[in-house]
């Protein structure tokens, strides 16, 4: 599902970068930036806290506060809840998007006003990887009658827009109630179609990763990763990339020593509700994991915003 990679960073605001194919990443510049303020962690509230809403203390206080880790224990925390579920992380993760995280999400991925200002810039986020998404696979043509599977499609924030651009899209998600909200909203917004293309509603269908099969002209995994580890990532990244015969989108938590900080950091607040383990890749992992099975990263972006962040690459066949 389309579960966004979310923290609570001193990264500015908006502030977003895709990169060409042929270029290499950026040299460090000596430019001094002016950096969002944060909120104070006491004006935080436990409803914006999840496995994925990872909060944060800036600047020196992190380190104060990173001490706290040791005297928590959120891998016990994530055992009881595998066990009251029978399962392991993946068990969890469909229960907690087939019901309070459904809710949840179904906010944030939706035009309501019910949400908080945590809430809504994740929402920005995620409709700013979703645009350059949609940039990445325009960019090398017309859509129309390009087959794409959307894997891990939430309520549809993806796979609407690449219907109406003309694909062909196979759709799937881990959560049952995802899939019936994605399908309704599909319904809703393609019956009219447009004056240039007739869009095909997409075939939605309730699997996880592992389950996935057929040949796809491009494959897109956006914020699934979050729920794997690196030694399970690395043989979804082979299946996933199995399906495709053109690309392979992902995007993902880059890991780094500070987003790793402020990760732990973020399990000290778990919230209310049930939360799901969230997972950090290094970049150079991923990279890695393509080229283990013949694939190589074409194009690059980093999209943030105050309260979300996501590595988007696309990978293409050597």
């Amino acid at each position: 599902m389309a579960f966004t990679s979310s923290i609570f960073s001193h990264i500015p605001l908006n502030h977003q970068r895709i990169l060409s194919p042929n270029s290499h990443k950026p040299k460090p510049t000596r430019t001094t930036v002016t950096t969002a303020s944060l909120p104070p962690l006491a004006a935080v509230t436990a409803a914006d806290l999840d496995g994925a809403t990872l909060a944060v203390i800036g600047g020196g206080s992190v380190a104060a506060v990173a001490a706290a880790i040791s005297l928590t224990d959120p891998d016990r925390r994530r055992r009881l809840q595998a066990e009251e579920v029978g399962g392991g992380d993946k068990e969890v993760v469909r229960e907690y998007f087939n019901n309070s995280g459904f809710q949840r999400w179904r906010k944030i991925y939706g035009e309501t006003d019910d949400v908080n200002k945590v809430q809504k810039d994740i929402r920005l986020g995620h409709s700013k990887t979703v645009e350059n998404v949609l940039k990445m696979l325009k960019d090398d043509g017309s859509l129309e009658g390009v087959s794409v599977c959307d894997a891990g499609c939430g309520t549809g924030c993806l796979a609407i827009p690449l219907a109406k651009e003309g694909a062909v899209v196979y759709a799937t998600d881990i959560s049952a109630a995802m899939v019936a909200e994605a399908e309704k909203q599909a319904k809703e917004q393609l019956q009219a179609g447009s004056e240039n293309v007739v869009p095909v509603v997409p075939k939605f269908e309730v699997k996880d990763l592992e389950s996935l099969d057929g040949k796809y002209n491009t494959v897109v995994c956006l914020d699934v990763l979050i729920h794997y580890p690196q030694s399970k990532a690395d043989g979804m990244i082979a299946h996933l990339a199995s399906l495709a015969e053109k690309r392979l989108l992902l995007s993902f938590a880059p890991k780094t020593f500070y987003y790793d900080l402020l990760k732990r950091v973020g399990e000290l607040f778990p919230g209310p509700s049930k939360a799901t383990r969230a997972y950090l890749h290094a970049e150079a992992d991923v990279e890695r994991a393509l080229k283990k099975v013949g694939w190589k990263i074409n194009k690059r972006g980093l999209i943030t915003t105050q309260f979300y962040f996501a590595r988007l690459v696309e990978a293409v066949p050597v």
